[in-house]
């Protein structure tokens, strides 16, 4: 990935795609603020959680206008786009597609009519039941589609907007539209939604994936990470709840409940897809990497010389598996800041290089030495494979890789595009014959309980579901989800 932590450990090779996230939201209201800038360095936070479009829709009170493209957040948006984005309140997205394809149509935030007016609507996560969701469609429009999906979005995105905009008019508006159709909705979503006048924000009842709210000096703002409130100087206040909607104009912040409160926050939050410095559910995402670090020392402790992290997303765990194994911590690896996802596309022999295209040994810190090489996850192999080898033409002595999550052997329906389970080498393999495929000396895993204990929140507050196979939201072909968490 090439993201606001620099996290490429799963694209070292040229095409090979790790755990990706579905997407970063933000909104602000904020009355005398460019409120186009303030969601432009919002999303620029958030960089990390989708990397194929952006966008970022504004109002004035009268109008909404929306200014969105494929790329980097950097590569959509310059002075002129942000400058023609005027108003007191945005909403904004980085994309990375899981539901949809990646045409220009499928970028967000999606467009629609109202009966009251027009709704922008950014969306993190992913719906399960999008079928039945379509029938409703269908039952109410026929085939007279408005909004992005009579355009030819293929989004679960465009669906919500399309149903918020077909609810009957009533006094509330918007908020009494999204009171009445968020329940039907099954699945992942934080999302965060406008009309010309009132910022709004949900979060689905187990509250899978993150979703924050921030004080700004002149107004509001939310977000998917922290880290993003920190960017833009706004004052974390709580997390938007599980089941809670929140709207915010002229008349003050106000909440409703659509829900109740089932919580089951994302595990891989802490594990990969977070930024470090975010703080999940009270626990800061880096402690619960080091501390990832240290249980693994506990539970797979090598006889071993150094121990070198995967960069960047291996670092924190590193640091802990050498705290807690007295084995000195170093830098083994060096990795090319400006290699991330590009345009320019390698020639055939630079591609055979692979991972020399983003890492280099150093030679004189490993040449001889017996390590242990931490590594977050492993989806399909091909990286930590590449890695091993190179290690030892480097001049290891040997190669123990540490990983600081279990084997994943069940993809995601919440908004992680994982490998299908087919290509996820821990499904039918045995860490034995994972070990021996890659080519190290010994591999370890921490166990799930070990990776629970170290996020310091309530096991049955967590969906660990790619890892253990326990489902907390059924998906629509049951087939899919052999077993549900109760």
């Amino acid at each position: 990935m090439a993201g606001g932590d620099g996290r490429l450990s799963h694209e070292l090779i040229p095409g090979e795609k790790g755990p990706q996230d579905s997407c970063g939201v933000f909104g602000v209201w904020a009355p005398g603020e460019e409120v186009a800038r303030l969601t432009y360095f919002g999303l620029y936070a958030l960089q990390h959680r989708g990397q194929e479009a952006a966008g970022i829709a504004t109002s004035d009170g009268e109008s909404i206008l929306v200014y969105k493209d494929t790329g980097l957040v950097s590569q959509v948006f310059d002075d002129q786009a942000l400058e023609s984005l005027s108003g007191h309140l945005a909403v904004g997205h980085a994309r990375y597609a899981t539901a949809g394809g990646r045409a220009w149509h499928n970028a967000q935030p999606t467009l629609g009519p109202t009966a009251t007016g027009t709704v922008a609507l950014a969306h993190n996560g992913n719906l399960t039941n999008v079928h039945e969701l379509l029938d409703i469609v269908s039952e109410r429009s026929g085939t007279d589609l408005s909004g992005d999906l009579g355009k030819g979005s293929s989004t679960d995105t465009a669906v919500i907007t399309h149903l918020l905009g077909t609810e009957p008019p009533s006094d509330g508006g918007l908020g009494d539209a999204a009171m009445a159709v968020l329940p039907l909705l099954r699945g992942a979503f934080s999302l965060v939604f406008m009309d010309e006048h009132t910022l709004y924000a949900a979060r689905d009842p187990h509250g899978i994936r993150p979703l924050v709210l921030g004080r700004l000096p002149s107004g509001w703002a939310v977000a998917s990470e922290t880290a993003a409130l920190d960017i833009v100087g706004a004052t974390f206040v709580r997390e938007v709840e599980p089941g809670e909607l929140l709207a915010v104009d002229a008349d003050g912040l106000r909440s409703s409940r659509f829900a109740l409160a089932d919580p089951k926050g994302c595990i891989f939050e802490y594990v990969y897809l977070a930024r470090p410095d975010t703080t999940i559910a009270g626990r800061p995402v880096n402690s619960a990497r080091t501390e990832m670090g240290r249980v693994l020392a506990r539970e797979a402790p090598a006889e071993a010389d150094l121990v070198i992290p995967t960069p960047d997303s291996g670092t924190p765990a590193a640091i802990g598996y050498a705290q807690a194994s007295g084995l000195p911590f170093a830098q083994g690896l060096v990795k090319n800041a400006y290699v991330g996802r590009t345009f320019i596309q390698p020639t055939q022999t630079i591609r055979q290089l692979g991972i020399r295209l983003k890492l280099n040994p150093m030679r004189e810190v490993i040449a001889g030495k017996r390590l242990v090489v931490v590594d977050d996850s492993i989806v399909r192999g091909n990286t930590q494979r590449a890695l091993v080898r190179m290690l030892r033409e480097a001049g290891a002595a040997e190669v123990h890789v540490r990983i600081s999550s279990p084997p994943v052997k069940w993809p995601c329906y919440y908004g992680i595009d994982f490998a299908t389970r087919a290509e996820l080498i821990a499904n039918g393999m045995s860490v034995e014959q994972i070990r021996d495929s890659l080519g190290a000396d010994s591999l370890g895993y921490i166990s799930v309980d070990g990776m629970v204990e170290a996020t310091a929140i309530a096991p049955d507050r967590l969906c660990t579901a790619c890892f253990t196979g326990a489902y907390p939201v059924p998906h629509e072909d049951a087939s899919l989800t052999p077993v549900v968490s109760a």
